[in-house]
């Protein structure tokens, strides 16, 4: 078996790295074809990453005109234990703006009343998209299986 194929998560794995980690990479493409790079908070919507964003953000313009997307979650600070998932797909908007804007916050701050939430996601929702992540690629690391 190769290195590649030993460090590879199952989808099990996967589904349970992507549920627990809370920020990623998202590289979109600027008009230019170069790549525009942020951190985002994100939520997981029925095994798809979500995330919201204002309207008028440069990830947003970007994806209007094209929606493919890289995203990057990974955790650890030794090259023993670098795990990763990196899913290529694409970005389609959705109408569930305000449910994706509290599944994020919940993450972002656990322990916080929905109440106290709602207030925060409902005066910011309102000029921000709402993105799910269609997977085209998944691909996955875990140097920890190499010890």
């Amino acid at each position: 078996m190769n290195q590649r194929a030993r460090i590879a998560m199952s989808d099990d794995d996967v589904a349970a790295f992507l549920q627990e980690s809370r920020k990623l990479q998202l590289a979109t493409i600027n008009q230019d074809g170069t790549p525009h790079l942020v951190t985002m908070f994100y939520a997981m919507d029925a095994g798809r990453i979500a995330f919201w964003t204002y309207g008028k953000a440069q990830k947003t313009r970007n994806l209007d005109r094209d929606p493919r997307v890289s995203c990057l979650i990974e955790s650890g600070d030794d090259y023993a234990e670098l795990r990763g998932v990196l899913v290529y797909g694409v970005a389609e908007p959705i109408d569930r703006t305000l449910d994706i804007g509290m599944e994020i916050a919940r993450r972002m701050t656990p322990g916080v009343p929905d109440e106290l939430l709602r207030e925060y996601v409902e005066h910011t929702g309102k000029k921000r998209t709402a993105f799910v992540v269609e997977p085209t690629k998944v691909v996955s690391w875990d140097h920890r299986r190499l010890s």
